[in-house]
C-alpha cells in the first residue's frame, strides 16, 4: 500500500509540473529539509533583503519544522499535499544536495544545485567502488548522473572544484563561479559583533578559546541506508584534563551521522553542536579546527586560523573507502596526526603558538571569495 501511495504521489508531482509556473517563487532545501543553513540559507538571506518581488519558501522534513518557526522562516512541510502543488509549481529550485530521484524536475523550473563542499574526496562517478548500504557502485552512479541531468546551474567555490564537478556529476549545465555563499558571512564588517552574539548563544565563557571538531562521515560505517555511525577517536576526558580551564570544545557532527551523544560527564567543557543552525557560526567563533577529510576545511581557510588533521584512518579511507582528487598528506593546510597523543600536542603547540597562514592554499582554494558570492549568483539566475 505504501509504495502505491508513493507512486501515486510522485504521478501527481508530475501533473502538477504542466501547470503554469508560478514565476516569483522560490522553493529553498538544505540537507533534504533538515537544516536552515549552507548555500541555499545565504542565497535566501540575500534575495529577502534585495529580491522583495519574490516569494521564498522553505522545504522542510516534518520532523525539524520548529527551527524555521523559531526563526521566522516561510515553509512548506515536505511531501505534504501543499508541498505537492507548491513544490510541483515553483518556477525555481535552490537545493544543497540531491532531491529524489523520482521527482522529475518540471520543463519550465530552474533548478539551483548549490552544493555543499569543495572536494577532496572523490564524488559521483568518480568513486572506483561504493560501500554505502543498498546501492551497488553501478547504481550510484548512474543515480548521481540522472539528478545532475536535472540541474540548470551549479554553484562552484573555485576553479578546481569546477573542472571535478563537471567529471564527477557528469554536469553539462551552467556553472557559478562565485565562490561559496554560505561564505559571505565570514567576511562580515561586523564580525566582531556577530562572533560576541554566538559565543552568548553558546555560552561559551569570556576568555575561554574555542576549538571545534568537525569530522566527516565513513561510507561503510552504519546503522542503515542514510543513517551513518561515528565514534570519537580521541580521549576526551585527557583533552579536558589539559585544557580545560581555557578552552571550550565544540563537537559538530556530519548531518549524515545518527548518534546522539552525551557529554554530560564533561561539565562546560565539550558540547553537542551537531544541532546548531549552521556551521558557519562555528566557523566564526572557533579559534581552531580539528577535522579529518571532511570539506569544512576548505571554508575555514577563509578564516586563517590554524587547523589540525585527525586522520586516524588515513590508509583505509583514501585507498579503500573513497580515494582523494590531491596529494591530501602534502597540501594540506595544517598537520595531519594519527593518535590521540599526537592530537593532544599538536593542540598544545597551537594554543600557544598559533601557526602561520598558508597563503599557497588560499589562493588555490579560496580566491574567489570576496563575501559576494550570493549576490553574484542572484544576479545570474535572476537576472532581468
Amino acid at each position: 500500500m505504501a509504495k502505491l501511495i508513493q507512486s501515486v504521489y510522485y504521478f501527481l508531482f508530475q501533473l502538477a509540473g504542466f501547470l503554469p509556473r508560478k514565476q516569483n517563487l522560490v522553493m529553498f532545501e538544505s540537507f533534504s529539509g533538515k537544516q536552515y543553513s549552507c548555500n541555499p540559507r545565504a542565497i535566501y538571506e540575500y534575495m529577502k533583503e534585495h529580491e522583495p518581488g519574490y516569494t521564498l519558501l522553505w522545504s522542510v522534513n516534518g520532523r525539524y519544522t520548529k527551527l524555521f518557526e523559531e526563526h521566522g522562516v516561510p515553509y512548506v512541510t515536505r511531501f505534504s499535499v501543499k508541498w505537492l502543488f507548491t513544490m510541483g509549481r515553483a518556477k525555481y529550485w535552490i537545493s544543497n544536495s540531491r532531491l529524489p530521484l523520482e521527482l522529475p524536475k518540471p520543463k519550465q523550473t530552474v533548478y539551483v544545485q548549490t552544493w555543499h563542499g569543495t572536494p577532496l574526496k572523490k564524488l559521483g562517478v568518480d568513486i572506483d567502488e561504493v560501500h554505502m548500504p543498498g546501492q551497488s557502485t553501478a547504481q550510484y552512479k548512474d543515480d548521481f548522473v540522472r539528478e545532475a541531468a536535472k540541474w540548470d546551474y551549479l554553484i562552484s567555490p573555485n576553479a578546481y572544484s569546477s573542472k571535478i564537478f563537471r567529471s564527477a556529476f557528469g554536469f553539462q549545465g551552467a556553472m557559478i563561479d562565485s565562490g561559496y555563499p554560505r561564505n559571505d558571512v565570514l567576511f562580515s564588517p561586523d564580525k566582531d559583533i556577530l562572533i560576541a552574539e554566538i559565543r552568548r548563544k553558546l555560552k561559551i565563557p569570556d576568555g575561554k578559546r574555542v576549538i571545534l571538531y568537525a569530522p566527516t562521515w565513513r561510507d561503510n560505517d552504519f546503522h542503515k541506508a542514510g543513517e551513518y555511525k561515528f565514534d570519537l577517536k580521541f580521549d576526551v576526558a585527557e583533552m579536558k584534563a589539559r585544557f580545560g580551564d581555557d578552552v571550550v570544545l565544540l563537537v559538530r557532527m556530519h548531518y549524515l551521522v545518527a548518534e546522539q551523544f552525551d557529554f554530560a560527564q564533561y561539565g562546560d567543557f565539550i558540547r553537542d553542536a551537531s544541532a546548531y543552525d549552521d556551521i558557519r557560526d562555528l566557523y566564526l567563533v572557533s579559534d581552531m579546527l580539528i577535522t579529518d577529510y571532511s570539506s569544512v576545511f576548505f571554508d575555514y581557510a577563509i578564516l586563517d586560523r590554524p587547523m589540525i588533521f585527525f586522520t586516524y584512518d588515513l590508509a583505509e579511507y583514501r585507498d579503500t573507502l573513497r580515494g582523494f582528487y590531491f596529494d591530501f598528506e602534502t597540501n594540506a593546510p595544517g598537520p595531519l596526526v594519527e593518535t590521540s597523543e599526537q592530537l593532544m600536542n599538536e593542540i598544545a603547540t597551537i594554543l600557544e603558538q598559533p601557526a602561520k597562514s598558508n597563503s599557497q592554499f588560499f589562493q588555490q582554494f579560496c580566491e574567489w571569495e570576496d563575501g559576494h558570492a550570493a549576490e553574484k549568483t542572484v544576479k545570474i539566475v535572476f537576472k532581468k
